[in-house]
């Protein structure tokens, strides 16, 4: 779109500029932790997505590689405590076998923001004026991100007990059908407890791992997809246009798993089937000439499948680690792993390795298949946890009650030796 040209950004200066809205968001992460157990998750969503439309409005200004640099770092900031908040938030309202699909349903955004953004890239590559047309899309999404941190303000409540379009009598229904899942709402006592307790559970940096990797692709594929294609010769418009269909694969595979989660659990498995999709995609990035341009662009669309186990993460997050701190805790972490992988994602290009850029692409190869083997590792676990728990619990006399304290008490899934894992 120009932009390259208009800020004279050379050799890496794209790739550092990517970087630096991850580092800036795993930076962000840690006050993060904190401020999500003491701030209502509604309230701080909102204000950090109002903040980060006006961070991407003001990115229209940008002069030079500085000061887009200065834009990407407030867009990493503020965008932080949106995926921990969103967890928090949708944790509250469904059962474990019903937050996988609810957490794809707001997941397929990323889907549907590259089918909407390489069709508007394509229209503002023909807007021709004084105002350059990446200025005046970074200003009117911007704008459009501030009306909807907005709406988010007024109309998202906090916790279920706080819904004006829940009667009383729905809303004690409404806990009483999460009461199963032994999580909790929402407690504003900060813990140290859970907080060392986080740090020492092996679930938690599995997950932190799977997504890093998973990262390291998304980060090539979603920053860099219209970079791989260009590379065939095409020209800017057309370029967008070629990239829309990832995010129909990234649509599809996001649905897939969200219903086979909800049909049929295995969240373990399905995390390991979308990475077939990748390693087959990262392979034919890799290794086809590239005068096959049909069997690379199929392997750059393929590689978008790796987007749809992140939503299970986060669901598995949800579901599985109890806590109000240690699950904030947890949120945090796993979000700022995410980070790490989309700061590795893009230096794996490297101006060196233009226009093919083999490395990125066997990096895509490599990370998909050693996430999808970490997914048997952590069913692996869940299933002789469960059974350490469940011998242990049958030496005991009588069946295991789903009492108050462990219903609400803010125990998490250690304290609470009732507690299973699903997978």
């Amino acid at each position: 779109m120009g932009m390259k040209t208009d800020l004279d950004l050379k050799g890496n200066n794209f790739s550092n500029g990517a970087s630096a809205f991850f580092i800036a968001s795993l930076v962000a992460e840690v006050p993060n932790t904190y401020l999500l157990q003491k701030v209502p998750p509604a309230k701080w969503l909102s204000i950090n997505v109002m903040l980060w439309g006006v961070a991407a409005a003001a990115a229209a200004g940008a002069k030079n590689y500085t000061t887009l640099l200065v834009a990407r770092i407030f867009l990493g900031i503020f965008e932080a405590p949106v995926a921990p908040s969103l967890m928090i938030i949708s944790g509250q309202y469904y059962t474990k076998s019903e937050q996988a699909p609810r957490f794809t349903f707001w997941f397929l955004g990323l889907g549907v923001a590259q089918i909407i953004g390489g069709l508007i890239s394509f229209g503002f590559q023909h807007v021709h004026h004084a105002f350059a047309g990446w200025r005046i899309m970074f200003l009117v999404m911007g704008l459009i991100t501030v009306a909807v941190g907005l709406a988010t303000l007024l109309f998202l409540p906090d916790t279920p007990m706080q819904a004006k379009w829940l009667s009383d009598d729905q809303k004690v229904t409404l806990l009483q059908h999460v009461r199963v899942n032994q999580t909790g709402i929402r407690n504003g006592k900060f813990d140290p407890k859970q907080l060392l307790e986080a740090a020492l559970d092996p679930q938690v940096w599995l997950w932190a791992l799977m997504l890093a990797l998973q990262a390291v692709s998304s980060g090539v594929v979603v920053v860099y997809s219209s970079t791989l294609i260009a590379g065939f010769g095409f020209g800017g418009p057309i370029s967008a246009l070629l990239n829309t269909p990832s995010g129909i694969v990234s649509i599809f595979f996001t649905l897939l798993v969200g219903i086979g989660v909800r049909k049929a659990s295995n969240r373990w498995a399905w995390v390991f089937i979308c990475s077939i999709p990748g390693i087959i995609g990262g392979g034919l990035m890799s290794f086809l000439p590239k005068s096959n341009r049909a069997g690379i662009l199929i392997g750059i669309y393929l590689v978008n499948s790796i987007v749809a186990p992140t939503p299970v993460i986060y669901h598995w997050i949800a579901a599985n680690c109890a806590g109000y701190t240690k699950r904030a805790f947890t949120s945090a972490v796993v979000a700022g792993f995410f980070c790490v992988g989309n700061i590795i994602g893009p230096q794996t290009f490297q101006a060196r390795d233009a226009p093919e850029y083999r490395p990125a692409k066997i990096a895509v190869l490599v990370t998909q298949a050693v996430a999808g083997i970490l997914a048997v590792v952590l069913f692996g676990y869940y299933v002789w946890e469960n059974k350490r728990r469940d011998r242990a619990q049958s030496t005991q006399e009588g069946q295991a009650v789903v009492t108050d304290e462990k219903a609400w008490g803010g125990l998490t899934d250690k304290q609470n030796k009732d507690f299973r894992y699903v997978y």
